[in-house]
């Protein structure tokens, strides 16, 4: 099983009703999304948090549930849900208001931390937003957990970064970059490299994470495509041509599919992703690729099905 830890919250994605501009709440939430994209490729997954008891946390459970992903690991309380307003425009990536004060999934402690996972876990993924990663006690809690893990298990992690929400980008760096050295597989976009290092270029700061400790790193490039650096080598794949209806929720449904992919060839394991080789690597890569354009073909965090993914390869 894939364990998804972190945030799951509602996204207000903006819509017109009757000409006038409104919002339509839908489940999200980067590492949420993950889990639900990896349920419908028939990945075993499931998600760790602390999630509400009100109707927003009931529609996230149900979502979750409904896609095939345990819930075992997931923490009911009165706490609200946090809440996402998406502003989507014209080009580029998408913005978001939070709110998120005293939020469920932002309250996580240690103590609502399973005391041991069993041997059917063999990959934990993390995708530490900066709104996790510069909350408290949400940012220790997942530090810690991460921690006591690696080395028992693949530590896949995702920074997925909220610039607007982070006032001090050194320290932030610091931070995630001591996290980014106890992991074995990073994803991260471009437009996250960019913002973190705007004084070199992509590759070079890829290269520098990859020397920090991961195995492999990969690189979200948009309507370019994907890179990834492993083992000395880097690999590449275009991307796709499609009419974008929105991109939220697109690298989410990338890293779902790469997931999945090394959990279906054998390599999402302690010793399994050590021989992993450049031609699946690169295989893995356009199939991710595709995901993601299928999911910006349509509006929302909308990740595709097994049978979608393998019709439009």
């Amino acid at each position: 099983m894939i364990i998804c830890c972190g945030e799951a919250l509602i996204d207000f994605v903006p819509v017109s009703v009757d000409g006038a501009p409104a919002y339509r709440p839908l489940p999200g939430g980067s590492p949420f999304n993950v889990a639900i994209g990896l349920g419908r490729l028939g990945a075993p997954a499931g998600f760790l948090s602390r999630l509400s008891t009100d109707f927003f946390g009931d529609l996230l459970v149900d979502t979750l549930v409904r896609n095939g992903v345990d819930c075992r690991h997931v923490k009911r309380t009165t706490d609200p849900s946090t809440l996402a307003f998406v502003s989507q425009p014209g080009s580029g990536e998408p913005q978001y208001a939070f709110f998120s004060n005293g939020a469920a999934d932002r309250c996580i402690a240690e103590h609502d931390l399973p005391p041991s996972f069993d041997d059917a876990v063999t990959a934990l993924h993390l995708s530490l937003g900066a709104i996790t990663l510069a909350t408290e006690p949400a940012a220790g809690t997942f530090e810690a957990l991460l921690r006591r893990e690696a080395k028992r298990r693949v530590i896949v992690f995702d920074p997925n970064i909220r610039a607007g929400l982070i006032s001090d980008r050194p320290s932030y760096c610091r931070r995630l970059e001591a996290l980014i050295g106890i992991c074995d597989l990073v994803k991260v976009s471009r437009a996250d490299l960019e913002w973190l290092y705007p004084e070199r270029a992509i590759e070079a700061s890829a290269e520098a994470w990859r020397g920090l400790g991961p195995r492999l790193v990969v690189v979200t490039l948009g309507a370019d495509g994907a890179m990834a650096l492993m083992g000395g080598e880097q690999v590449a794949v275009p991307g796709r041509k499609i009419t974008v209806v929105d991109t939220v929720g697109a690298g989410d449904s990338f890293h779902a599919a790469l997931v999945a992919g090394l959990h279906d060839q054998g390599a999402l394991t302690i010793d399994g992703l050590p021989r992993l080789k450049l031609e699946a690597l690169q295989g893995l890569l356009n199939r991710a690729t595709a995901a993601a354009a299928i999911t910006c073909n349509r509006a929302g965090a909308n990740p595709p099905t097994k049978a979608e993914l393998e019709s439009t390869l």
